[in-house]
């Protein structure tokens, strides 16, 4: 399978056999991770690898008991600390604990965890994204000990899966590419990208099953209400002003 195909097949897996993940097969798979593109090649970010029962265990409760059964989470973090010790050692100033490598740091961890899922993948893993990680991360940073500068921004559940599962359904590309510049949407246009979304069976089944009109209103009103992002925001903002990157 070409690296096209198996991006198109592309499924998130959510269980897992107790079956463990080789030490050469991850270390290959983390290799691939580290040869991402990166901001100026500084890499300013660090791959903590649970296994552990325990720990994994204790981890996964922070991800409201996700993906309990992976043999490994992967917790990518923005990490600002390794940096500044080498500019310390090197006598030299430590400018990178603020928005702009925040925001570097988060791009750069994600380049590193798609790659990370490819080569997954490609050894028969599969591989699921927590978007949890933004809802408990001062709890996350206390249980795997990130010292200041070191903020957690992906986790992934990473084994080899337990039976089939569903391929989402994702919108075509006219809702999401624009080309030479913005072209803004009209409303025939919503309704055409959004169509496939909301025609979508598990989708239709969601919306009944929570008594809401339309995918919309259950992501505004159940999924993710203002209440819980501006909650959660709040507990994001102070916790990474504590971590020195604002």
């Amino acid at each position: 399978m070409t690296t096209e195909e198996q991006i198109l097949v592309h499924r998130s897996v959510r269980k897992f056999t107790s079956r463990a993940i080789p030490a050469d097969v991850l270390e290959r798979v983390l290799t691939c991770g580290g040869m991402a593109p990166n901001t100026g090649n500084m890499q300013i970010y660090s791959i903590v690898v649970t296994q552990e029962a325990s720990m994994r265990e204790e981890l996964s409760k922070l991800h409201f008991g996700q993906c309990v059964t992976a043999p490994a989470l992967l917790t990518i973090c923005v990490d600002v600390n390794r940096y500044h010790h080498w500019c310390r050692l090197r006598g030299c100033d430590e400018p990178y604990s603020n928005l702009l490598w925040l925001m570097s740091g988060t791009v750069d961890a994600s380049l590193a965890a798609q790659n990370i899922n490819n080569a997954a993948e490609s050894e028969g893993l599969g591989c699921c994204f927590l978007g949890t990680v933004m809802y408990n991360t001062e709890a996350i940073a206390r249980l795997l000990e990130l010292p200041r500068g070191v903020v957690p921004v992906i986790t992934m559940a990473v084994g080899y899966p337990d039976g089939e599962t569903r391929q989402s359904e994702r919108m075509p590309l006219e809702g999401i590419v624009h080309y030479e510049k913005y072209h803004d949407y009209s409303d025939a246009d919503i309704d055409r990208v959004h169509q496939l979304r909301e025609e979508f069976p598990f989708n239709k089944e969601m919306v009944e099953l929570n008594g809401v009109r339309n995918l919309a209103e259950l992501f505004t009103t159940k999924r993710y209400p203002r209440k819980d992002n501006e909650a959660i925001s709040a507990s994001l903002r102070q916790f990474c002003e504590q971590a020195g990157m604002m």
